[in-house]
C-alpha cells in the first residue's frame, strides 16, 4: 500500500447544489442502514468539509466529499440510509439509481447489534457486481453484550472483505479505506430472492454472532430500560430536559452578561461610534450607522452579543442529546401522547430539529411515511417552534425578568402545538401509521466529535443566521431613518395599542419580523415593557410570520397554497392569542 502521505483527504466547500449529478467523477458509495455511524466514516475519509446536493429530479439530499488515491480523485457519496433496496420510499429509490450509475466501489457499513437486517441489505448490494467492502461497526458494543462477531465466517460466506470497526475510535477505518481500492467485484453466487436472502441472513447471523459465555445485564442495558419505560423514564426525562434547559439559559446568560456585552459595549462600540462621528456629520447617514437601529451597532450586538451565546449553549445541549442516543428514547416515551394527535413518538425528532432551524425540521419530514404526518409536523414547526435565533432572542428578552416566564413561553408553544395537532388530525385526511423507531445504542458523547458537530452548527448559524440578521438590521435601519417604519407603525398602532395593549413603537418590530423572525423580538428588549407586555410581545412574536425562507421551503415541499394557508394561520393565531393574553393577564397585574 502507498504510504499515508500519498493518500490525501479533501472535501468540498459546504453548499447547496440543486439538480446536479450525484458524482462529478469516479464514485465510491458509502451505504448502510440509518444510524450505523456512516457519518463518522464519511468525515474520517473526507475531512470536515463536504458538499450537500439534491439528487437530480428529487428533493432527497446526500453528502459528497473527495478522497485521492494514487493521484486519482474519487467522489465519496454518503448515500441516504436505507434498510432495503426495495424502492418503497424516496431514499431507497435514490440509492437504487446511484447503484445503477456504475460506481467504482461500495463501502457497506453494518451494525454488529443489528446484523441480520444489515446482511439483508448487503446481499441486495452484492447483486450489482460492484467491488464491496463490508464494515461491521460497533464491535465494542457487541463484545459488551457478550458476543463475538466471526469475521472469517462472514468473509467465507459472502466472498468479500469484511472488517471489524469501532468508528468512534477510528478502529479499522484505515483498513476499510485501503481495501476498497484493492477489491475485485464479488464472484460468489448468493441468494437472489427476498425470502432466500432473509433466510440466508438469519442463518449466517446465528453462525457469525458467537456467544462468549454468559454475562449479566450491563449498566448500559440497565440505563436503556430505565430511559424507555414509564418508570423511571418520565421522571428522568423531566430531570434531563430540565438540566438541559437550565444549562442553555445559564451558560447563555453568563456569556452574554459577563463576556460578550461588555466586550462590545466597552471595547468595540465606543471607538466605532467615535470614528463614525469624526468622519460623518450629523444626519441620516450617521443615524443609519449608529442611530436607534444603527447598522454598525445593532447589526453586531443583536446577532453576536444577544443571540449567539444562547445559540452556542443550545447546540451544546442538543448535540449531547443526539450523540448520547437519548432523543429516540425520548420519542418512545412520548409515543402514547403523540398518538392522541395522530402522530408517532418518532415524529419528535423533526420537531426538535425545528428548534435549531425550521428548514431542517421540515426537510426531516421527508422520511415520514404519510403526507398527513408531513403536513402536520411542518405546520406545527412553522406555527409554534422558535428557531435557535428566535429562541436566543426570547432568552435575551425574558431570562433576566424571570426564568419562569421563559419556561412558561416554551410550555405555551408546546400546548399550542398539541392543540394544532388535535385540530389537524381531524381535518386532514389520511391514515395513522404504526410506530417504527430505530433505537441506537446509548453512548457517552465524545468531546472531539461533539466539538466538531457544534463547530459545524455554529458555522451554519454564522452564515445562515447571523449574516442575514446583519443585513436585515441594515434594511431596518434604512427604512427606520427614512420614517417609513413610523408611517407603518402609525397605521398599525390601533391594533397594537388597543388590542395587544403594547406601546405604539411595538409596531416596529412586528414589521421587521417579516424580514427576520427574531427581529420581531429583539427590539422589545429596549422598550422598558412590564412583565405582562413582555410575555404578550413574546407570544405574538412566537406565532408570527415564519421567515421568508421557511415559506419558500413549505411551497417547494408541498404547495404554494399550503404555504399561504400556514402564513394566514400563524398571523391570525399570533394576534388572537396576544390580545386574549393581554386581557387575561392584565386582570392579575
Amino acid at each position: 500500500m502507498e504510504e499515508r502521505g500519498r493518500r490525501k483527504r479533501r472535501g468540498h466547500r459546504c453548499g447547496q447544489f440543486e439538480n446536479t449529478s450525484f458524482s462529478e467523477g469516479k464514485a465510491i458509495l458509502l451505504m448502510g442502514p440509518p444510524n450505523v455511524g456512516k457519518s463518522v466514516f464519511f468525515n474520517y475519509f473526507t475531512g470536515l468539509e463536504a458538499s450537500v446536493a439534491n439528487y437530480v429530479g428529487t428533493t432527497v439530499e446526500f453528502s459528497r466529499g473527495r478522497i485521492v488515491e494514487n493521484r486519482e480523485d474519487y467522489d465519496l457519496i454518503d448515500v441516504p440510509g436505507t434498510y432495503t433496496l426495495d424502492a418503497t420510499n424516496p431514499a431507497e429509490k435514490v440509492a437504487l439509481k446511484m447503484l445503477q450509475e456504475n460506481p467504482q466501489g461500495i463501502i457497506c457499513v453494518l451494525d454488529a447489534g443489528s446484523l441480520e437486517s444489515g446482511l439483508y441489505l448487503l446481499l441486495q448490494l452484492l447483486q450489482f457486481q460492484v467491488p464491496i467492502v463490508a464494515a461491521i461497526n460497533r464491535i465494542d458494543l457487541a463484545r459488551e453484550r457478550g458476543y463475538i462477531v466471526d469475521i472469517e465466517e462472514l468473509e467465507k460466506e459472502l466472498g468479500i472483505p469484511v472488517i471489524a470497526t469501532v468508528a468512534l475510535n477510528h478502529e479499522g477505518l484505515e483498513e476499510v479505506r485501503e481495501r476498497i481500492f484493492k477489491t475485485a467485484p464479488p464472484s460468489k453466487t448468493l441468494p437472489a430472492t427476498s425470502s432466500e436472502r432473509w433466510h440466508f441472513a438469519e442463518s449466517l447471523t446465528r453462525r457469525a454472532l458467537v456467544r462468549e459465555g454468559e454475562k449479566g445485564e450491563s449498566l448500559r442495558q440497565k440505563w436503556d430500560g430505565w430511559l424507555t419505560g414509564p418508570w423511571p423514564g418520565l421522571p428522568l426525562a423531566l430531570i434531563i430536559l430540565g438540566f438541559i434547559f437550565s444549562m442553555i439559559i445559564g451558560l447563555g446568560m453568563g456569556m452574554r452578561q459577563y463576556l460578550l456585552l461588555p466586550f462590545f459595549r466597552e471595547l468595540i462600540f465606543p471607538p466605532l461610534t467615535a470614528g463614525v462621528e469624526m468622519i460623518i456629520p450629523p444626519g441620516i447617514i450617521r443615524n443609519i450607522l449608529i442611530g436607534d437601529y444603527g447598522f454598525l451597532i445593532k447589526g453586531l450586538e443583536w446577532p453576536l452579543a444577544l443571540v449567539f451565546p444562547y445559540v452556542l449553549s443550545f447546540y451544546l445541549g442538543l448535540s449531547v442529546l443526539e450523540d448520547s442516543g437519548y432523543l429516540p428514547r425520548f420519542g418512545v416515551l412520548l409515543d402514547g401522547l403523540m398518538a392522541r394527535i395522530g402522530l408517532r413518538g418518532s415524529n419528535i425528532i423533526p420537531l426538535l430539529l425545528g428548534y435549531g432551524c425550521a428548514i431542517p425540521g421540515i426537510l426531516g419530514t421527508r422520511a415520514l411515511e404519510s403526507r398527513k404526518e408531513r403536513v402536520m409536523i411542518s405546520t406545527m414547526i412553522a406555527l409554534a417552534v422558535p428557531c435557535i435565533s428566535q429562541s436566543g432572542a426570547f432568552f435575551a428578552l425574558l431570562a433576566e425578568v424571570s426564568i419562569i416566564v421563559v419556561l412558561a413561553l416554551f410550555l405555551f408553544s408546546v400546548a399550542a402545538m398539541f392543540v394544532a395537532g388535535l385540530v389537524m388530525d381531524r381535518i386532514i385526511p389520511g391514515e395513522r401509521m404504526e410506530t417504527v423507531l430505530e433505537i441506537p445504542e446509548l453512548l457517552v458523547p465524545r468531546p472531539r466529535l461533539l466539538g466538531r458537530k457544534i463547530f459545524m452548527r455554529i458555522k451554519g448559524y454564522i452564515f445562515n443566521g447571523a449574516l442575514p440578521m446583519v443585513m436585515a438590521v441594515g434594511i431596518a435601519s434604512l427604512i427606520y431613518e427614512t420614517r417609513l417604519l413610523v408611517y407603518l407603525g402609525t397605521a398599525l398602532s390601533p391594533l397594537i395599542e388597543q388590542w395587544l395593549r403594547l406601546p405604539s413603537e411595538a409596531a416596529v418590530p412586528l414589521i421587521l419580523g417579516i424580514v427576520r423572525r427574531e427581529l420581531a423580538v429583539l427590539p422589545l428588549v429596549e422598550m422598558g415593557l412590564n412583565p405582562v407586555q413582555l410575555f404578550v410581545g413574546a407570544v405574538v412574536a412566537l406565532f408570527y410570520v415564519p421567515c421568508i425562507a421557511v415559506l419558500a421551503t413549505l411551497a417547494r415541499e408541498f404547495s404554494l397554497k399550503l404555504a399561504v394557508v400556514i402564513l394566514g394561520v400563524t398571523v391570525g393565531t399570533a394576534f388572537l392569542l396576544g390580545g386574549i393574553l393581554a386581557r387575561v393577564l392584565g386582570l392579575f397585574v
